[in-house]
C-alpha cells in the first residue's frame, strides 16, 4: 500500500436483497388490492344480510287492509289460494271485475270456477281469464294492459306475502299511474316467528329474496329483462 493512497474495495449490490426489494414491490399492490377486496367482500356480504333481514321483516309483517276497495282486483296465479281469496274479494265488492293472470292455456274458466265454488252468473259478468303471462314480468304486463284497456285507476293485488314486493316492483316498473294496492295471501309457515328454523320456509325466503335483488338490477339496467309473454315468445322480436 502506498502512503497517501488507499486501496477501496468496491461495494457489490446483494443479489439476494435486490430481488428482495423487487419482490416487496410486487407484492405490495396486491396486498393492498387483496386488503381492499376482502373489505368490500365483507362489507356487501353484510348489505346483503341486513337487506334480507329488513326483507323478511316486511314480508311475515304484512297484513291485508281491513277494509280493501278498489276499481278492480288482479290476482296473481301460483295457487288456488290465491285465487279463492281473489274471487272472495270480488263477492264483497272489493272491486268491479277480477283479472286472473298467467292461466295455463289448459286451464278453463269452467275448472277454474268449480275450484273455487263460485257462482257461474258472477265468473260470466265480472271475472277475466288472463293466459299469456309465463312468468311475474309477463304478470304485471299482462296487467298493465287489461288496467289500461279497462281504464282503471287503482287495483287490488293478490299474491303470496313473499311475492308480494317483487310483484309491485315488476308492476310498477310497466305502469307508474295506477295505484296498486297490496292484498297478501298470508303463508303461515312465515308467520311463526321460527320460521326461519324451517328449511323449506326459509329455502323459499332465500329465493325470493335473490330474485328482488335480481328483479332490481334488470329493471335499474335493463339487461335481461324479457317480454314474460307467450304470445311475444310465439311472435318473436319484429
Amino acid at each position: 500500500m502506498t502512503m497517501g493512497h488507499t486501496r477501496r474495495t468496491p461495494i457489490r449490490p446483494d443479489p439476494a436483497l435486490a430481488s428482495y426489494g423487487v419482490e416487496t414491490l410486487r407484492r405490495g399492490p396486491l396486498r393492498r388490492m387483496l386488503r381492499w377486496g376482502g373489505f368490500a367482500f365483507v362489507l356487501a356480504s353484510a348489505l346483503l344480510f341486513v337487506g334480507f333481514l329488513r326483507f323478511a321483516d316486511s314480508v311475515t309483517t304484512l297484513k291485508p287492509p281491513a277494509e280493501p276497495k278498489a276499481d278492480a282486483i288482479v290476482v296473481l296465479t301460483g295457487g288456488y289460494q290465491r285465487i279463492d281469496q281473489a274471487v272472495e274479494l270480488l263477492e264483497k265488492g272489493a272491486g268491479r271485475r277480477l283479472l286472473i293472470s298467467g292461466v295455463h292455456p289448459s286451464t278453463t274458466p269452467g275448472q277454474i270456477r268449480k275450484t273455487t265454488s263460485a257462482p257461474a252468473d258472477l265468473f260470466d259478468c265480472c271475472v277475466d281469464i288472463g293466459y299469456d303471462a309465463i312468468d311475474t314480468i309477463g304478470n304485471a304486463q299482462e296487467a298493465a294492459n287489461w288496467i289500461h284497456a279497462k281504464g282503471y285507476k287503482s287495483v287490488l293485488i293478490v299474491t303470496n306475502n313473499y311475492h308480494m314486493p317483487r310483484s309491485l316492483a315488476e308492476l310498477a316498473y310497466v305502469d307508474a299511474e295506477t295505484q296498486f294496492i297490496p292484498y297478501p295471501v298470508v303463508n303461515s309457515d312465515l308467520k311463526t316467528r321460527a320460521w326461519f328454523t324451517d328449511p323449506n320456509a326459509l329455502r323459499v325466503m332465500l329465493a325470493e329474496y335473490a330474485k328482488v335483488l335480481l328483479a332490481g338490477a334488470r329493471n335499474i339496467t335493463g339487461f335481461g329483462r324479457h317480454p314474460g309473454l307467450r304470445s311475444a315468445s310465439i311472435t318473436g322480436p319484429g
